[in-house]
């Protein structure tokens, strides 16, 4: 189990001696951490052991199960805007994260898991409770990392933090040797690092954006699909003010629900096997379907090769491993969301759609017809 290199950044702090342990907890408290949830052993009780004179600036939440642990803090981190962080030991104590990992990446959820490790000079000898934590975990993180000196773990959990929260979020892990918590270091913590081969946020391609801008003008029947990625941009406000200039109705996935409110005349509901009935219908009679920040998974598509053959696709996703993998685009706009809504809100003209409204406003008199107050009589 070999560790990486670590680019070293900017120290932001005069040094101060302490052990490995105390190092972790003055990072989270460094990156405005307030809640860690998590449960304890062995190999990460050097940590355990340094809250007690953290107790003052950070609150632990001990849960019953480290899968409880991991999904706490996934449920904080969406309900905060912020970073969830839980602990766990090694070995099985890692593992038991792995569902909550596998959910907050496809999910986009920031999360920081750290997690302890037998002493290094065991690592490949089948210790107690020792696992490749690194490599059984590198498919459910954004990034993993090891670490096996003290001196390490400020830069570990600052590119953790970093990496978690920006582009588009997920969960990352971090996994510390026993020796590593317990040997002293001189802590500095970094300043923003600066990570060679990561770009949070793509370059904008314009072209793409004002390609986007004519096919949308040209539509008669255009529809709208709002994922997550308008909610983890922030983009909510900029999404609604879109959307009323270029008067397109809206389908929403599950994760684009509030995205803009449910009583606003352009949201037609939800999309996917337990949404509406008009946006489901109409996503098939679409001319141009503008999806933002969302990947196009089967609960909202279903039968990929009978799914919205008709329209022309425009799509804006910060994640270019989505654009093309379900649904073939006839233009695709690499950006985040809101830097992306930002640049065509401008280029878009003014229009209403009324023969088309009313086409979701016979859907939806039926779909509460048959079902919908059916439901609210039994």
């Amino acid at each position: 189990m070999a560790t990486k290199t670590l680019m070293k950044k900017k120290e932001s702090t005069s040094a101060k001696t302490m052990s490995g342990a105390q190092a972790v907890l003055e990072c989270l408290v460094a990156e405005g951490v307030e809640y860690i949830f998590g449960y304890p052993g062995g190999a990460i009780m050097p940590i355990y052991d340094a809250l007690y004179d953290y107790t003052d600036q950070l609150t632990h939440i001990l849960t019953r199960h480290e899968q409880g642990a991991i999904h706490a803090a996934q449920g904080y981190a969406r309900v905060k805007r912020k970073c969830g962080v839980c602990f766990a030991t090694s070995g099985p104590g890692a593992t038991n994260l792995f569902t909550g990992l596998g959910d907050a990446l496809m999910d986009s959820t920031p999360l920081v898991c750290i997690t302890g490790q037998v002493f290094s000079h065991l690592l490949g000898s089948d210790a107690f409770q020792e696992l490749d934590i690194i490599g059984c975990s590198t498919p459910l993180t954004k990034w993993n990392f090891q670490v096996t000196k003290p001196e390490d773990i400020p830069y570990a959990l600052a590119k953790a933090f970093y990496i978690a929260n920006t582009g588009k979020p997920g969960p990352v892990l971090i996994d510390i040797t026993k020796d590593a918590q317990i040997e002293s270091l001189d802590f500095k913590y970094p300043g923003k690092p600066e990570i060679r081969s990561y770009r949070p946020k793509p370059i904008m391609d314009m072209s793409s954006v004002k390609k986007a801008a004519e096919v949308l003008n040209e539509a008669k029947q255009p529809f709208i699909l709002a994922g997550h990625g308008i909610h983890i941009a922030e983009a909510q406000k900029e999404f609604q003010e879109m959307v009323e200039k270029a008067g397109i109705p809206i389908g929403t996935t599950i994760h684009g629900l509030s995205t803009i409110p449910d009583d606003h005349p352009m949201n037609r509901g939800m999309l996917g096997m337990h949404g509406n009935v008009a946006p489901n219908i109409l996503t098939n009679q679409a001319d141009v379907i503008l999806a933002i920040g969302m990947r196009f998974d089967d609960r909202v598509t279903g039968k990929l090769e009978a799914y919205a053959k008709q329209a022309k696709v425009i799509h804006i996703e910060i994640d270019s491993s989505e654009i093309d993998k379900n649904v073939k685009t006839e233009v695709a706009i690499h950006a985040d969301a809101k830097d992306a809504i930002i640049a065509l809100t401008p280029l878009l003209e003014k229009k209403t759609y009324p023969d088309w409204y009313a086409q979701f406003d016979e859907y939806e008199r039926q779909e509460q017809e048959r079902v919908i107050s059916k439901d609210l009589t039994q």
